[in-house]
């Protein structure tokens, strides 16, 4: 059994889902410092300091655990080759509820990666945590990502307006959601 596998958390038919490991900082700062990766995200630059900082914070949680962001590393089962990773919080205050959300290096996208990754991070949150509803939200200018959670079998509920300050501006976020109902169907 490779490392990988015995270190995975989860699985899906080309990716181990893991921990963040030391070896993760580089690729992880290489990736989120692409100005096309980070143009829909909150943040726009990730230092070498800040990945390490992530990691340190990364390795004291527990998958599920409330109130915090819990990351997994896609690493492809083929390659070895981080692709990106996924990333989940329980509500502290409705542990019956999540978010998701997923960032992938450029190389990567269009291959399949992101939606395969939610949709096992979706079967162990709805099967294994028995959450009861799982939300998602993107930058409303970001298609890719909407077209995505619709393909993984969200809903979009809420089109906010004006609402998120990103990068000197207001912009608007959708919601996207799905019940533990939705998912068995």
């Amino acid at each position: 059994m490779s490392t990988a596998a015995a270190s995975a958390l989860l699985a899906s038919e080309r990716l181990w889902l893991r921990r963040m490991e030391r070896r993760d900082v580089a690729v992880l700062v290489a990736y989120r410092n692409d100005p096309e990766v980070a143009r829909y995200q909150g943040w726009a630059s990730c230092s070498e300091e800040d990945a390490r900082a992530m990691l340190a914070h990364q390795v004291s949680l527990e998958p599920g655990a409330p109130g915090a962001w819990f990351r997994w590393m896609l690493e492809e089962k083929a390659t070895g080759a981080v692709v990106g990773d996924v990333a989940m919080c329980v509500e502290r205050d409705d542990e019956r509820q999540a978010k998701v959300g997923f960032t992938l290096a450029r190389e990567h996208q269009r291959r399949g990666f992101a939606g395969e990754a939610v949709h096992a991070l979706l079967g162990w949150a709805f099967g294994e945590l028995r959450l009861h509803r799982v939300v998602a939200i993107t930058d409303a200018r970001n298609a890719a990502a909407g077209a995505l959670l619709g393909r993984v079998g969200f809903r979009r509920e809420a089109h906010f307006i004006q609402n998120a300050w990103y990068k000197g501006a207001w912009g608007d976020e959708l919601l996207f959601a799905m019940l533990r109902s939705e998912w068995r169907s």
